[in-house]
């Protein structure tokens, strides 16, 4: 599966799942990042970090770490 972190800017994409354990997983799901939500990847930062995207109507940056937890349909 491909992760967020490996998506390119421009693409829309959809989660298939937030992996991840405790705090991390639950703060990525409050953020409105479930399974089944459209993500439009706005823009990567040179080095990878952040990740800005729009989801749900608002934009939003992630780090990699956060990122990486994040597959992709």
């Amino acid at each position: 599966m491909k992760t967020l972190k490996e998506a390119k800017p421009g693409e829309t994409v959809v989660v298939a799942r937030v992996n991840g354990k405790g705090a991390l997983r639950r703060r990525i799901m409050d953020m409105g990042i479930t399974k089944g939500t459209q993500l439009f990847i706005r823009k990567i930062a040179p080095l990878g970090d952040p990740v800005e995207i729009n989801v749900r109507g608002y934009e939003l940056s992630l780090r990699k770490m956060e990122a990486e937890s994040i597959e992709l349909v």
